[in-house]
């Protein structure tokens, strides 16, 4: 009778009570197993349908299980990197930027370069794919199992500011230093002040050959001068960026006003088609009888 008791103490409570389907599901919530709960009756009648032995079925469905986490994981990362919007190369026009070397950019999506904690800077004026560039490099990322950061060089830098007011600056510093990359769009849109290049400096300093970073800007590195203020910063940061780094070439026409032109002219074209009989002539508009 002891030895029963205390088999009785041991077993999971509500064990002893219940029919197998509550007790499964208090199990699998439990064990935070969320698809398997919700798939173990479908992929039963499968397996019973098509024969499959017990192991197979479980392989299935713990296979399930695996696919979702890594889902849900890919999400968790995205959503913690604060992308602006999520950008893949499968929507990009690679011919809209000839200067862009594409295979470096699809070898750069396989993120070997975060492994050996290499940069990467896109330089190239206003319009040419550099942000959409950065955002899918970043979504490649986070599917392949990297932590990611993404924030404008402006708003970087009023992150560091109010953190330092707020004598939280360490934190958010070990923060920026623990990602395995770091994007920072745009520098070179806004100046910085002294104080606020100083702290930028410090961030790509702290994850110097500890961390990977892409930074687009529309300035070549000979005019970043004029965004940090200082000669003997801006040579340092350079030092440090282009030291492991992959540079892209993103000069060009402006991808943005090539589609918002292109989307006019189909708008235009669009509406005098509704605008046009159909018996009239496609080129003068003149009713033909």
């Amino acid at each position: 009778c002891i030895m029963t008791g205390l088999a009785k103490e041991s077993m999971p409570a509500g064990t002893t009570a219940g029919t197998p389907q509550i007790l499964l599901a208090h199990h699998l919530k439990h064990l935070k197993l969320p698809t398997v709960l919700r798939a173990y009756v479908k992929v039963a009648r499968e397996c019973a349908r098509d024969g499959v032995d017990h192991p197979r079925y479980l392989l299935r469905l713990v296979e399930l299980e695996l696919i979702d986490r890594e889902r849900r994981m890919v999400e968790r990362r995205i959503r913690a990197a604060r992308f602006p919007a999520v950008k893949s190369f499968d929507t990009f026009d690679f011919t809209a930027i000839p200067s862009l070397n594409k295979m470096l950019v699809l070898e750069l999506a396989r993120c070997g370069y975060i492994l050996r904690r290499e940069n990467i800077i896109a330089l190239g004026n206003s319009g040419t794919g550099k942000t959409h560039v950065a955002l899918a490099l970043g979504l490649a990322a986070c599917q392949k199992g990297f932590s990611v950061a993404f924030a404008t060089a402006a708003s970087l830098v009023n992150q560091l500011l109010e953190a330092r007011d707020e004598k939280r600056l360490l934190r958010l510093q070990r923060e920026l230093q623990a990602v395995k990359l770091l994007i920072v769009d745009e520098l070179g849109y806004v100046p910085l002040s002294p104080t606020g290049a100083e702290l930028l400096f410090e961030v790509f300093s702290q994850r110097y050959e500890r961390g990977s970073t892409i930074v687009t800007s529309n300035l070549p590195f000979e005019d970043w001068t004029s965004v940090l203020g200082s000669e003997r910063l801006t040579g340092a940061l350079l030092d440090r960026l282009t030291h492991h780094v992959s540079i892209l070439a993103m000069n060009g026409d402006s991808y943005r006003l090539r589609q918002s032109a292109g989307r006019r002219r189909a708008t235009a074209a669009a509406e005098q088609n509704q605008a046009t009989p159909d018996n009239a002539d496609p080129e003068t508009g003149e009713i033909i009888p």
